[in-house]
């Protein structure tokens, strides 16, 4: 076993971000921390694994055009899907990297044998816990927080109907091998069956899905496991303020650095999974 491990561990270079020292002498002291570094890690194929988040196929802006007007993040994503997430799978499947999908729910999984093979295994989605209990004014800031600041009243039907079918793109979608849970519960199931203590995030979007939803980063650094994404293969939801240059993602990543792994890059992540020498002569 120990000889296995070795084989199975290779050295990828990893950014971590050194949020030391303040330098007091400085009118922001932050300034002075280290910031982003970076350094040639260890990465163990056997105990890690990809996990791809809420990679959905959405429609087109002609068919939801109101769930089109609220998800800023849709056409970066398609972006994504056309290129680096699938070079990322194809690494991952010739280097025999464990991969899990993380679903919305089980409308777009519930026929898949993969899904199928992880209820049998771990059982059903979890109900959710008891919810506090509400009264007039507050579902009254409810309705206005949904009616003008969040998603909008014309948009609903469109969002609602974009659910309903909601799918996994084709570039993304889950072979029977490959296991697809819908909650954190499932997700810890099979980590632990598979001996993996750490995830390794793609998928949309970084700063809400994959942090703090079922199966997310949150939940499971929780449970122990080591959380890290690859920066080509996330993107955030911006808003007006930030969409330009992307800030919200920098932050996600960042938060994923300080409270739950390591970031890497897609190519030099690529490379070293597929440096293991039982995938030597394999294309990337």
């Amino acid at each position: 076993m120990e000889e296995s491990e070795v084989m199975r561990t290779v050295q990828i270079p990893s950014h971590y971000y050194q949020v030391f020292d303040l330098d007091f002498t400085r009118e922001i002291p932050a300034e002075g921390i280290g910031g982003w570094k970076m350094k040639d890690l260890p990465f163990s194929l056997d105990h890690s694994a990809l996990v791809v988040m809420h990679a959905w196929d959405v429609g087109t802006r002609e068919e939801f055009p109101g769930w089109h007007r609220v998800v800023e993040y849709f056409p970066r994503a398609e972006k994504i899907l056309q290129g680096p997430l699938p070079k990322l799978l194809q690494a991952a499947r010739s280097a025999s990297l464990k991969i899990y999908h993380v679903s919305a729910g089980e409308i777009s999984c519930r026929h898949l044998p993969g899904y199928q093979r992880t209820l049998d295994f771990a059982g059903a989605p979890e109900p959710g816990g008891e919810q506090i209990a509400t009264d007039l004014v507050h579902r009254q800031l409810q309705a206005f927080r949904e009616a003008e600041g969040y998603l909008g009243t014309h948009n609903r039907s469109d969002i609602e109907a974009g659910f309903q079918r909601l799918a996994f793109p084709k570039e993304a979608f889950p072979p029977p091998e490959e296991d697809v849970v819908v909650d954190s519960p499932q997700l810890f199931a099979l980590c632990q069956r598979d001996g993996i203590n750490h995830l390794v995030y793609a998928g949309f979007a970084l700063n809400v899905c994959l942090h703090q939803v079922g199966g997310g980063m949150l939940d499971m650094a929780r449970k122990g496991l080591m959380c890290s994404t690859i920066r080509e293969v996330v993107t955030a939801t911006e808003n007006k303020e930030t969409a330009r240059g992307e800030l919200a993602k920098e932050n996600a990543l960042w938060r994923v650095s300080t409270g739950f792994g390591f970031v890497y890059d897609l190519e030099s992540f690529a490379e070293g999974i597929l440096s293991a020498p039982e995938c030597a002569g394999r294309e990337s």
